[in-house]
């Protein structure tokens, strides 16, 4: 598809209006008055009847010359000279009317002013299809028919596109619209999706992206995830082929979380927020549909996990007592970032007794020490969601994330005779050539620590990872451009 030539509008005075306009109503008698007195040409975008006091309309219902002239509401009434626009005016003002056309007693019975209404070449419901109808489309991807009988919706199902759950129908004029959430290319590469390693455009990334739901202001968020999953820090494949739950968990940072409306607060990690799920669902679509990571083939995850349709969350920054986790991990406070980590769903902490830092932490640990099994250390990381009311515990006592770690890390210094092979009957634990030292229970750098939740509720959670390190997946944090 091509793209259209923009219509020539005529020399002189040049009025376009509407029907469905209660202020293009009240001005049609006096257009006839100024196109006998100065001449007028009229476009009618919804009826090309109307005006009726003029003798001769220009139909204007396929809304080529509003598009193409940036219309956006009307009346518009414009002056063209030598084919090319000098100055317009919008809407019903008397005095402008009366200057604009020369005219010093035009439209003295109607009212001093009335505003416009909007163009329909700017109305939601039509303006992404006018884009494609009249820039052509230059999309790349392959173009799916479907039989006139067939639901698009199931057709979807059926091509083994969705994650189980219905996917919004990629169109030309919905991915060309998601395209305009970013500066970047649609024929960019941005990286190989694993498992299968192809290289993906910033368009193919797009399709995903309007499949999950997602809002073109979302879009830069789900290239940085995307980027940073397919890392070979990361090490996405490794996460798929994997047997255990986990699955990528994304963590938003910076203003762009609350600019494109996301939850840090009540429910964070559960449903009723669009940007939070569909942005970590967008992920998970790129990664089956184009990278292959399909259950039961690559994704080899034993039980899975919910998080693994979708897990994506904000910290919660505006009133945090900790630095957020992407300036802990070396990027400019108000950095607009996401951070990566392997995780599964989250475990709960309960402690609505403890008012002091020292017992809230003694709590933590215990919770931490748990991580897939009180016997199992150094492999597996985790990360720590503290809530508002456990933080302003820590907050009051004047205690920043540094001091947190420092002594959750005293605290999961654990004694190795009671991690072994068969201490306490239990088979499961280390090698019993490790008994009688100290072992941290995860390795330095694999506890990472956020904060996020609502107000109400004196609970915390961990979020238990993967494997950490070169046998498994880093945390990875990347900045977010546009």
């Amino acid at each position: 598809m091509s793209a259209t030539t923009a219509p020539q509008l005529p020399d002189g005075l040049v009025a376009i209006v509407k029907r469905d306009c209660a202020t293009c109503v009240m001005v049609d008698p006096i257009l006839a008055d100024i196109s006998a007195s100065v001449g007028l040409a009229v476009y009618s975008q919804d009826d090309p009847t109307f005006p009726e006091s003029m003798a001769s309309v220009t139909d204007d219902t396929d809304l080529a010359v509003s598009w193409h002239h940036d219309i956006e509401t009307v009346p518009t009434l414009i002056r063209v000279i030598d084919g090319a626009e000098t100055e317009r005016i919008v809407g019903w003002s008397r005095e402008q009317w009366q200057a604009f056309t020369g005219m010093d007693s035009l439209g003295s019975e109607l009212p001093e002013m009335r505003p416009g209404c909007g163009s329909l070449s700017v109305d939601p419901n039509l303006v992404d299809e006018l884009t494609v109808r009249f820039t052509g489309s230059t999309l790349q991807s392959r173009r799916i028919e479907l039989a006139s009988l067939e639901d698009e919706f199931e057709a979807a199902f059926d091509r083994g596109w969705t994650d189980g759950l219905p996917v919004v129908p990629p169109t030309e004029a919905r991915v060309l619209r998601m395209l305009e959430g970013t500066t970047r290319a649609a024929d960019e590469i941005v990286c190989p999706i694993p498992p299968d390693l192809v290289d993906v455009t910033v368009e193919q990334i797009a399709v995903n992206a309007v499949m999950a739901g997602c809002k073109p202001e979302y879009f830069p968020v789900v290239l940085a995830a995307v980027e940073a999953a397919c890392s070979n820090e990361f090490n996405m494949h490794g996460l798929l082929a994997t047997t255990f739950w986990s699955g990528p968990v994304i963590v938003v940072n910076g203003p762009i979380a609350q600019r494109i409306g996301m939850n840090a607060e009540h429910n964070v990690f559960g449903q009723g927020n669009r940007a939070n799920m569909t942005i970590g669902r967008a992920l998970q679509l790129v990664v089956r549909n184009l990278g292959g990571g399909r259950p039961g083939e690559v994704d080899m995850s034993m039980q899975g996990s919910p998080g693994k349709l979708s897990f994506c969350f904000p910290e919660r920054e505006h009133d945090s007592p900790f630095e957020s986790l992407a300036t802990e991990r070396g990027l400019e406070p108000g950095t607009d970032a996401v951070t990566l980590f392997a995780g599964q769903g989250p475990s709960p902490i309960v402690d609505q007794i403890s008012r002091t830092p020292e017992s809230l932490t003694r709590s933590f640990a215990e919770v931490l020490k748990a991580s897939n099994h009180t016997k199992l250390v150094i492999g597996i990381d985790a990360m720590l969601v503290v809530s508002p009311e456990h933080g302003r515990i820590f907050a009051e006592a004047g205690w920043d994330k540094a001091r947190l770690r420092s002594e959750l890390e005293k605290l999961l210094l654990l004694d190795s005779d009671g991690l072994i092979r068969g201490a306490g009957g239990i088979e499961e634990g280390v090698p019993e050539s490790l008994a009688g030292t100290q072992l941290p229970k995860f390795r330095p750098g694999g506890l990472l620590i956020a904060y996020a939740g609502g107000d109400a509720g004196l609970f915390s959670s961990v979020i238990t990872g993967w494997v950490g390190g070169e046998m498994g997946s880093d945390p990875v944090t990347k900045a977010i451009t546009r």
